[in-house]
């Protein structure tokens, strides 16, 4: 293994998604949800999606999507509404127990986040920040 000084753009990028990957799970387990629950989960704390924007969103097949959103309807933590605009849509919807679940996961991972983060200064971070955002928009441009 080499030093830290040493590591590659690639293999700092790998490292540091594989101890990100680590620390998701983790923070999922601990509070009784996979990583992809948790996906599922956030991303209805801000929005009632159909099911195939649910699978877009995350990668997934319609019918992979549709078993998600079935599994965590029968815990209570998503119920599905019947979409106002278009009665043949059906659209899914955070219930409380879904979001006390999401938040402890979420701010515990906030928290494993902020140790990585306080290694840099604040200009470091910010610089961090900047460049990482323009990774993710190269991402999302080559349709990653």
């Amino acid at each position: 293994m080499t030093d830290d000084s040493e590591l590659s753009a690639v293999e700092a990028l790998a490292r540091l998604s594989f101890a990100i990957g680590a620390r998701l799970e983790i923070r999922s387990a601990e509070v009784g949800l996979s990583v992809q629950q948790v996906r599922l989960l956030g991303i209805l704390r801000d929005r009632e999606p159909t099911i195939n924007e649910l699978a877009a969103h995350l990668g997934v097949d319609k019918s992979s999507m549709s078993g998600a959103v079935a599994r965590a309807e029968r815990r209570g933590l998503v119920s599905r509404t019947t979409d106002t605009h278009d009665g043949r849509a059906v659209r899914v919807h955070l219930e409380t127990a879904g979001r006390a679940l999401v938040d402890a996961a979420s701010t515990r991972f906030a928290d494993d986040a902020r140790v990585l983060l306080d290694a840099l200064s604040e200009r470091q971070r910010a610089q961090w920040t900047m460049l990482t955002t323009r990774l993710l928009a190269a991402g999302a441009k080559a349709d990653w």
